[in-house]
């Protein structure tokens, strides 16, 4: 059974490892600086959001996200970063993180929940196609 819960203290380092491991996969590299940042947002919980997935009390996916305002409706939710140990995919674990961010967007008022993945992520286009639509919009990104 999945269970989906904030990270607590005792969850850092199983935390950090899974996201380590996204963004391995998506081919970055980031300085220890920013996983202490991240999991200091994530602590105060105010601007940016984790929760964890456990099974048999290890830590084995992550979501991270943030509300922010909407032009033309309701806030809404990010869900920037999406993680499942690759030995736990297929168990419900990233449905499972997807359903507790849509639970706390709605508790939050937000009007929808959004997130991206790259087109040749097929394994999570498999679980994102039976959850909701493509939205068919492109991402454009311009360094700073």
């Amino acid at each position: 059974m999945v269970s989906v819960e904030r990270p607590g203290p005792e969850d850092r380092a199983e935390w950090e490892a899974l996201f380590r491991a996204y963004i391995d996969f998506y081919e970055r590299t980031e300085p220890q600086a920013m996983y202490d940042r991240a999991w200091a947002e994530f602590t105060s919980d105010e601007r940016m959001h984790a929760l964890i997935a456990k099974l048999d009390g290890q830590v084995v996916g992550i979501a991270h996200f943030l509300e922010h305002p909407s032009t033309s409706s309701a806030d809404v939710c990010y869900l920037q970063d999406l993680f499942t140990a690759p030995a736990a995919r297929g168990r419900g674990v990233g449905r499972a993180l997807i359903d507790a961010v849509a639970e706390h967007a709605r508790r939050r008022g937000c009007a929808r929940v959004y997130w991206q993945t790259k087109t040749t992520n097929v394994e999570a286009r498999r679980l994102y196609d039976k959850i909701t639509q493509d939205s068919s919009f492109m991402v454009y990104r311009l360094p700073l």
